[in-house]
């Protein structure tokens, strides 16, 4: 099966499939699309995804978006090594770790939004980042202590999951926003193991990167 994924060095999203991909030890190509200059907003990629986000990962003809519903996607096609717990209680707990990422932080944060913020309301650059940084000390403060209660080394056991896959790229982001870590020691040693795992999907390894 060919992969091709379009992406952004820096995009958390895209990111979180690298992630994935790399774990699965599975080959792909890269598309790159550069959100600075609204790459991803041209006729030819809204003809592959409407939204115009990224990720899109193309799988021979399958046009697959939204980055959790990729990642469930590669688990199901390529479940060697698995993403999920086989326990459907375990399974809920780290969907609900993925999601605190990926419903509650990153929507609130992605660069349209914050866009917005500048060009809607005016929002100086110093207001920004406290805004950033409010919405992932909430999500952390709660995944600090769901990791206290089930981890093992990652996010959830001792293996990697679609949490860890969700929670590396937000630490990056983290430390882009200079937000102190401190108080999050579990959080950052699964972020850091993964990254240690899976260093070819960090954003500065991409073939975009400046």
């Amino acid at each position: 099966m060919t992969l091709r994924l379009h992406g952004y060095w820096r995009s958390s999203a895209a990111y979180r499939v690298r992630l994935a991909l790399g774990l699965k030890g599975l080959a792909y190509e890269q598309v790159p699309h550069d959100l600075r200059t609204g790459a991803q907003a041209t006729p030819d990629y809204r003809a592959l995804n409407p939204q115009a986000l990224l990720p899109t990962l193309e799988a021979d003809g399958l046009v697959l978006t939204q980055s959790p519903a990729i990642l469930e996607w590669l688990d199901e096609r390529f479940p060697d090594p698995p993403l999920l717990p086989a326990d459907p209680d375990a399974r809920a707990v780290v969907r609900a770790m993925a999601a605190i990422v990926a419903c509650d932080i990153h929507p609130v944060n992605n660069l349209r939004i914050l866009s917005a913020l500048r060009r809607d309301f005016d929002a100086q650059d110093v207001a920004v980042s406290r805004w950033i940084r409010r919405w992932i000390t909430q999500g952390f403060e709660a995944l600090e202590v769901m990791i206290a209660r089930h981890g093992g080394g990652f996010a959830y056991g001792d293996t990697p999951t679609v949490a860890d896959c969700h929670l590396l790229p937000q630490v990056y982001n983290a430390l882009r926003f200079d937000l102190d870590l401190a108080p999050f020691p579990l959080l950052a040693a699964a972020a850091a193991k993964l990254d240690a795992r899976v260093p070819q999907a960090h954003p500065d390894a991409q073939p975009d990167a400046p």
